[in-house]
């Protein structure tokens, strides 16, 4: 069958409007961002390449609408997003443009999952993080902070907001396997200093990418989170010479609200560190603070199975307040003991950690004390211990372990850390005990080691240790051991193998 001129054009015209359907819908189904990414380098600019992303501001009191204006009148396509954890109250005067967003982080049960994700809605190639109590009066500043960054040498940048409290560059050593944070004082830089991290109000930028990849990315308070997570990755931000004006109303100018803000600020930032697995951070001049276990609270970890807990298998050690805490114990109970006629001696894994590092190994979780049985009836704590548990004046609890026949003593009636007393006994020459547990270390030894004892440092006191401690250590666990470090069950787990 012959096809006329008229079907001919008509069959073309059909394919051509088939194609391009196919076309449009094929663009429609691609990501947003791959739809809408910057142009390349050399190429014309489309529209702005930064969002701004305002986090970092108190429901009760700001100037976020201020904020979020000033960036409209330089450019009023300035793709903007207010995150909050949930909706502020009260509202926020935001404008109704389409490229101004704000986002609840909160999930709710009637909003998709993408809802309480902040990089639904953005767009661009780079965020930038401004405080409240900030504003722009320049254009373009936000881009020619991105070309800073596209320049390399460092994977954020920042600029002084001009308020109460402008930022500076600190150094920051994050320690996983240590539990901590250490700040301190940014080495001298002839230009634009390189930090690890900022202190004080700062418009900070970075790749949406690099934010959004981080694991806790909006984290209150904004600048503790964001600098711990990138600070542990070995990002750096490079302050530039730049200042961001303040908000001419700024936010939290009463004594009250400025209160408010401190106390929640305090909260947020402890439960944060404690979220991500800090526990003590250090300052410049030895401040420290402390955010784990004390007296009143839990310890840190649940039982120990296998003599391997749990913080092992994540890849750190004891934490420090933990360690902390078992300094104390072990430094009181010795004391009470001195004080009591009661000959005691480092024993297992803690002579093991003097001998080795002048304290607790790092990734233990108990003392271990030997004492001579017959010494027992000296000291008033032990002699309650046989009856049932007794809390002292200092609240330390004293009891018969329930795992065989030796003492323990805990922290308190809240934390069971604890120090354990394993009674010993001679019996021709040889130093014995009646409860045997399944440890490699747990054997008998002649009482000659015993005779005499020997101070040595401990846990931060001098604490007393069998002579010849090395010939001691080599026949409970074998030659080179104070040398060859190892975690308790390498059965288990292994300290080559956890690194």
């Amino acid at each position: 069958m012959r096809l006329t001129r008229c079907q001919a054009a008509l069959a073309a015209a059909i394919t051509v409007n088939l194609l391009v359907l196919f076309y449009v819908s094929w663009l429609q189904q691609q990501p947003r961002n791959a739809r809408t990414r910057g142009p390349r380098r050399g190429t014309a600019a489309a529209g702005p390449h930064v969002t701004v992303l305002v986090r970092e501001f108190e429901a009760f009191d700001n100037a976020v609408p201020e904020l979020v204006d000033s960036f409209l009148q330089q450019d009023p396509a300035q793709p903007v997003v207010v995150a909050a954890d949930v909706l502020p109250y009260p509202p926020l005067a935001l404008p109704r443009v389409p490229n101004v967003h704000l986002a609840l982080l909160q999930p709710a049960l009637d909003q998709p999952a993408a809802a309480s994700r902040p990089e639904t809605y953005v767009a661009t190639e780079f965020v930038a993080l401004v405080p409240d109590g900030a504003r722009a009066e320049t254009p373009g500043r936000l881009e020619r902070m991105a070309e800073v960054l596209r320049a390399g040498g460092a994977r954020l940048v920042a600029a002084r907001v001009a308020s109460a409290n402008p930022a500076r560059c600190l150094a920051l050593n994050v320690s996983l396997r240590e539990w901590s944070a250490r700040y301190g004082p940014a080495p001298p830089a002839p230009s634009a200093p390189r930090c690890d991290a900022l202190e004080g109000d700062a418009v900070v930028l970075l790749r949406a990418r690099d934010l959004f990849n981080l694991s806790a990315p909006l984290a209150r308070p904004l600048g503790t989170g964001l600098f711990l997570q990138t600070a542990l990755r070995g990002w750096a931000v490079q302050l530039l010479d730049v200042t961001f004006p303040a908000a001419r109303q700024p936010p939290l100018t009463t004594a009250h609200a400025r209160w408010k803000a401190e106390r929640e600020g305090r909260a947020r930032r402890a439960a944060l560190l404690r979220a991500l697995g800090i526990r003590l951070v250090s300052w410049e001049g030895g401040r420290l603070e402390w955010f784990g276990c004390s007296k009143e609270t839990p310890r840190c970890f649940g039982t120990v199975v296998g003599d391997t807990p749990s913080y092992l298998y994540e890849g750190r050690w004891t934490p420090p307040c933990c360690l902390r805490a078992l300094r104390e114990t072990a430094r009181y109970v010795v004391g009470v003991l001195e004080a009591a006629g009661v000959r005691y001696w480092l024993e297992g894994g803690s002579l093991l950690g003097a001998a080795r590092h002048g304290d607790i190994i790092p990734w233990d979780y108990d003392v271990d004390l030997g004492i001579y049985l017959e010494d027992v009836g000296n000291c008033e704590q032990l002699r309650g211990a046989e009856a049932g548990s007794v809390v002292d004046e200092r609240g330390f609890v004293w009891e018969k372990a329930i795992e065989g026949d030796f003492f323990r003593v805990q922290y308190s009636e809240s934390n069971h850390l604890h120090v354990d007393l394993w009674p010993f006994y001679p019996r021709n020459g040889v130093m014995t005990k009646d409860t045997w547990l399944d440890h490699r270390q747990d054997v008998e030894f002649p009482e000659h080691f015993l005779q005499p004892l020997v101070p040595l440092p401990f846990a931060g006191f001098m604490a007393q240790a069998p002579n010849n401690y090395r010939r001691f250590l080599e026949l409970k666990f074998g030659p080179g051991v104070i040398e060859s470090p190892e975690y308790p069950n390498p059965a288990l787990l292994s300290l080559a193998g956890s690194s």
